[in-house]
């Protein structure tokens, strides 16, 4: 009998895959129009922007037309300067090395490069045979990767170290896991939600290499451009709330903001960031559970939780590939962003349902991980507590 209902899951296992990847092939097919012309740099102008600037002696949070990219819907416009830490104004000095056309187009090749990486490891990891074939090609679709090659994004990279850093500690190797969660903190704070969580559920060795790693980076900046760049990102991230509603931002703070009650995403916000901080603590959950609620919270929790960053989610959704509420918010993840945009000017019950699905994904990896953990449905052995 447990070998009859073994080789159901795993034909349910493959429908679900075929289905995921026959989408996917679709949504591929709606981005590639998109993505593959020249359209301009988007954001990646903003990054050759803010590492002119610094390399000038100007602020890196700056707004320089026409590099720094304005974005103009029905019912929004903003600028986009870059917002991303001060070890930023450093490395984006790079893409300025070139033409940046020719960067951009050389920039986007590196991209497909770590996210494929990154996929294969995952798939070597949780897949075999035609499932992983199939799971690679709703890999492909994920609305995320298209629209971080669309805009020039840095994602990719980062993706690629929070993959290494889940297998890692799934492996017990705390100090490489802490370096690559360190390398993707001092590029996106909002993931220091993960090492937290470790150090309270008890795995101390990584979280603290990833503080030490991040803090080594932090100093670079201070010791190259002084305190001053530090208070001006600060005061760029703080003057950014406006954004918030802007319909690819998948976080509790954009679905508050589209239904008119901004302050109620900040609290919803606040109140999962302590509810897994007393989790955490109190019940030493497994190195899986911390994982998949750090990396999930980072996105919620985050007052901008663009679509790009669904992509660190990946290592969840094939973990848990065999629950039903993996395989819907899969299947939403994969909903190509045009479709979403579409949705400004429209009525607010449309942006808050069909122009947030994104986000309602999240909500409803949210809700399963909760019962996932509640029932100690798919268990993982406890890593080392060091």
């Amino acid at each position: 009998m447990d070998a009859a209902l073994r080789r159901h899951a795993r034909s349910l296992q493959l429908v679900a895959a075929l289905l995921l990847a026959l989408f996917s092939v679709w949504a591929i097919k709606v981005e590639l129009p998109r993505v593959i012309p020249d359209h301009g740099l988007w954001d990646f102008g903003a990054f050759v922007a803010s590492g002119r600037a610094a390399a000038s002696g100007l602020d890196p949070y700056g707004i320089y037309p026409p590099l720094t990219p304005h974005v103009v819907f029905p019912g929004f416009e903003s600028w986009n300067p870059n917002l991303n830490p001060p070890i930023s104004a450093l490395l984006f000095q790079a893409f300025d090395a070139a033409d940046p056309a020719v960067s951009f187009r050389i920039w986007r090749w590196i991209s497909i490069g770590c996210y494929a990486a990154a996929v294969l490891l995952l798939l070597h990891r949780y897949a075999r045979g035609l499932q992983a074939v199939l799971l690679g090609i709703w890999a492909a679709g994920l609305a995320g990767f298209w629209d971080t090659l669309y805009l020039g994004q840095i994602y990719t990279p980062l993706v690629l170290f929070a993959v290494i850093a889940w297998l890692q500690l799934e492996r017990g190797n705390g100090v490489l896991a802490g370096i690559m969660i360190g390398l993707l903190v001092s590029m996106k704070p909002n993931f220091l939600v993960w090492p937290v969580l470790l150090f309270l559920s008890g795995y101390r060795l990584p979280s603290l290499v990833t503080v030490a790693t991040a803090a080594v980076i932090a100093l670079i900046p201070l010791a190259v451009f002084g305190p001053q760049i530090y208070l001006d990102w600060l005061r760029l991230v703080a003057s950014d709330g406006d954004r918030a509603v802007f319909l690819t931002n998948a976080s509790f703070s954009g679905l508050a903001a589209r239904a008119g009650l901004p302050v109620l995403g900040s609290v919803a916000g606040g109140l999962l960031l302590l509810g897994l901080a007393i989790w955490a603590f109190r019940r030493r959950p497994t190195i899986i559970e911390v994982g998949s609620f750090g990396l999930l919270a980072a996105l919620l929790a985050s007052p901008l939780g663009w679509i790009q960053y669904t992509l660190f989610l990946l290592p969840i959704l094939l973990h848990y590939r065999s629950q039903p509420w993996a395989f819907v918010a899969a299947l939403l993840l994969t909903i190509p962003v045009p479709f979403v945009l579409s949705q400004f000017g429209a009525s607010t019950v449309a942006q808050l349902t069909t122009g947030s699905v994104h986000g309602w994904a999240l909500v409803l990896m949210l809700v399963g991980l909760i019962v996932q953990c509640w029932t100690g449905l798919g268990e993982q052995p406890q890593g080392s507590r060091r």
